[in-house]
């Protein structure tokens, strides 16, 4: 049983309900993930009969209010919860990551109540599953550039444009889609069956093969004007729920870093070579090492940022800083641990190999490095790199 990576006992900064959540979300991946999940890499399919597991655990808008059918807690303790998701499989953490942050997050900040009541609830159950659509074809880093136009009609909008990447893409019942309209860029909360919408998945993914990835298009699909989020005004809104979904990401890949570590850890104990364990070789405890100590440093990261976001007082560049450095680190780690693994380590026998090719992914969605990078020295020089 996977017992933590705490060498620093950040246990003890954790509040009782803190540690109780994380645990009961260690459990469940532990019991009821890891042992589904090998056999969904390989048909690279999401394992659909675990989101009304997760709603029922309340993972799904762990922060929005019990009147909408949140659990209504804390940023914090949201991020332990991606954490141990990620722990599992990035494509675990991403579906409750974009059904929370890039779905539920902007219904419950930018929409009307009518809205709020009518999707919410049923999104944080899992009867509905939903999707963020702002990634276009040839506007990643750029969603300014993006070319899905929204036309005032009578009653509501004519939506008409494309999507890519799309996380839930293929499988969603709801959609959050961006478009500009003659009053700026605007969202829509729009139906899936609606006529004119056709999304499929996109195949051949070496990553995140346990995680639906879909391209969306949409030919004169008519969206009612209640269904147009009121609030939203801008392309401010849609970064603001990326820093929602980064903020998610921060955790998770240290969740993934610290599989990675465990497996490696547990085989270095065990594995004989030269009539010892090949943990005794220093070349190997100093990959170990190496490794801890950079899961350590993301933690406290984590840790702080959390509370700051619990607080009200962390911004977006704080939010980069993190989902730059922890990613980066648990790329570093799970290459570092399959090195350990050996030839072990490029079969599914053993789940390090599956991680690194996820940490590929989200290396470079909801900002790549680069752009993270921009986006923290905007803020330390004053001096906008991009334009």
């Amino acid at each position: 049983m996977f017992q933590g990576v705490d060498l620093f006992q950040l246990s003890d900064w954790f509040t009782e309900e803190e540690r109780m959540v994380r645990d009961s979300v260690r459990h469940y991946v532990q019991q009821s993930y890891l042992p589904i999940v090998s056999q969904y890499h390989r048909k690279g399919l999401f394992p659909k009969e675990v989101i009304p597991q997760l709603g029922e655990m309340g993972l799904l808008g762990v922060t929005i209010p019990e009147k909408y059918g949140g659990p209504e807690l804390t940023y914090t303790i949201y991020g332990l919860a991606m954490q141990e998701l990620e722990r599992g499989d990035s494509g675990l953490r991403s579906f409750a990551s974009v059904q929370g942050s890039l779905v539920m997050y902007p219904i419950f900040t930018y929409g009307s109540e009518a809205q709020k009541n009518e999707y919410l609830p049923k999104l944080a159950s899992g009867e509905l599953i939903g999707c963020y659509g702002l990634t276009e074809p040839d506007y990643g880093s750029n969603p300014g550039g993006m070319r899905t136009k929204a036309v005032k009609t009578d009653g509501g909008w004519l939506l008409n444009g494309s999507k890519m990447w799309i996380t839930n893409g293929s499988i969603a019942d709801v959609a959050v889609i961006w478009a500009k309209t003659d009053e700026g860029v605007s969202g829509f909360i729009v139906d899936t069956d609606s006529k004119g919408f056709t999304a499929k998945a996109i195949e051949g993914k070496y990553s995140l093969r346990a995680s639906d990835t879909g391209e969306m298009s949409f030919d004169d699909v008519f969206v009612p004007e209640e269904n147009r989020l009121p609030l939203a005004k801008g392309l401010k809104a849609p970064l603001s729920c990326l820093s929602e979904a980064r903020y998610g990401i921060a955790w998770g890949a240290i969740g993934s870093a610290m599989a990675c570590y465990d497996e490696s850890l547990n085989y270095a104990q065990t594995r004989i070579q030269f009539d010892k364990p090949i943990g005794a070789f220093q070349l190997v405890q100093q990959k170990l090492v190496e490794m801890v100590n950079e899961i350590t440093k993301g933690q406290m990261l984590n840790y702080r940022l959390g509370r700051m976001k619990d607080d009200g007082k962390a911004r977006h560049y704080h939010i980069s800083l993190a989902k730059r450095n922890n990613v980066d680190a648990a790329l570093t780690i799970a290459r570092q641990a399959r090195s350990i693994l050996a030839a072990s380590g490029i079969t599914n026998e053993y789940q390090t190999i599956r991680h690194m090719l996820n940490l590929e992914s989200v290396y470079t969605y909801e900002g790549t490095h680069d752009i993270h990078t921009l986006i923290i020295g905007n803020h330390i020089t004053g001096l906008n790199a991009v334009q």
